[in-house]
């Protein structure tokens, strides 16, 4: 089958439309005809190499797809071809103590579509049952590619890992990414109070359009820390939503209130950090990590996407014929939202 991605690891200039096997099922399994996939900033570390996950090449890169079920393997029968379905990107084994506790981000063979495996911006991807979702009839095919990953990330950032209760003070650090905008989304959902700090005026006032009650433009002068501290009456912020990593996590937790956490998502600046330890443990806060959802966590946010409570961001849209384009969109200054590709002029045999 067509798809894009690459054939070597590297930057950029590897991006290339590839071929790869036509997946097929297996017991228990859906093949969906892609009509939609999204970007996410893993995609460029898949294309870089990521250290200790081999990566069969060619690759197709995506994690976030929509589409129609092309084919069912056998013993699956609630489905329907034809049917109209967004894709879960979490992948786990269902087997292990985790998964049999309903802990599924938590399983030791948990895998992501697009990192472990091909991905969706191609006309195919298999996937067992559990991953296929309807499409809510409020979502296009469109927004049901923008928001798997960065929803249930969030989702379990900020509830299940974060505890984030009623009336709380939440920072988002950053405001542009996937995953910033469905953060500050999800803070209100919650019943948190949201501040989001950003590099860019442009997209801090954006940020407070969306909902957040405060947004602040960090700059030497003026960190995190400074800014929050100030926000909060001088008291702190009850939990940080971290992505950025190593220019941003140790300013997070000088912005900590006594018993804060700071949420850890993901290390786009760099993965290595320098943190006082007596502002921890004298004010019994703590940095704890997070990735991707369980399946529970999966259904619970899909519900709320369902009733158009949340909704994703989109940056832009791209056809396939501009994925390239499409991918370095990610990198632009300017991005607020997901980059989404549109795979209707993707047809079997079809160009490019």
């Amino acid at each position: 089958m067509k798809g894009f991605g690459f054939r070597e690891h590297g930057g950029p200039d590897r991006l290339a439309y590839v071929e790869v096997p036509t997946p097929t099922t297996g017991p228990g399994e859906v093949r969906v005809r892609l009509r939609a996939a999204g970007f996410n900033r893993l995609d460029r570390f898949v294309l870089a190499g990521l250290p200790g996950v081999p990566i069969a090449r060619p690759h197709v890169l995506g994690s976030d797809g929509a589409g129609v079920v092309e084919s069912l393997g056998e013993g699956v029968e609630d489905l329907r071809v034809g049917e109209r379905v967004l894709l879960n990107p979490g992948l786990w084994d269902g087997t292990c103590d985790a998964c049999r506790a309903g802990l599924e981000a938590m399983c030791r063979q948990y895998r992501i579509v697009g990192e472990h495996t091909q991905g969706t911006v191609g006309e195919f991807v298999v996937v067992p049952r559990r991953n296929v979702h309807p499409l809510p009839e409020r979502l296009s095919m469109v927004e049901g590619a923008a928001a798997p990953l960065v929803f249930q990330t969030v989702w379990r950032a900020l509830r299940t890992v974060g505890g984030l209760v009623a009336g709380e003070r939440v920072a988002v650090i950053g405001a542009g990414g996937g995953t910033t905008t469905a953060a500050i989304q999800v803070a209100r959902y919650l019943g948190g109070r949201v501040a989001v700090v950003s590099r860019s005026a442009g997209k801090a006032e954006r940020a407070r359009r969306l909902g957040a009650e405060a947004a602040f433009v960090a700059s030497d002068e003026r960190p995190i820390d400074r800014l929050l501290w100030e926000w909060s009456d001088k008291r702190g912020v009850d939990l940080v939503f971290d992505s950025a990593g190593a220019a941003t996590v140790p300013r997070s937790v000088k912005a900590l209130a006594r018993g804060g956490r700071v949420v850890v998502i993901g290390a786009t600046t760099g993965p290595l950090v320098e943190v006082d330890l007596r502002t921890l443990f004298w004010r019994q806060a703590s940095i704890r990590g997070s990735t991707m959802a369980g399946r529970a966590e999966f259904d619970d946010v899909l519900r709320v996407l369902a009733r158009g409570e949340l909704r994703p961001v989109l940056d832009s849209e791209w056809p396939y014929a501009r994925a390239g384009e499409a991918f370095q969109r990610l990198e632009s200054p300017e991005l607020f939202g997901k980059v989404v590709v549109t795979l209707d002029d993707l047809e079997p045999g079809g160009a490019p």
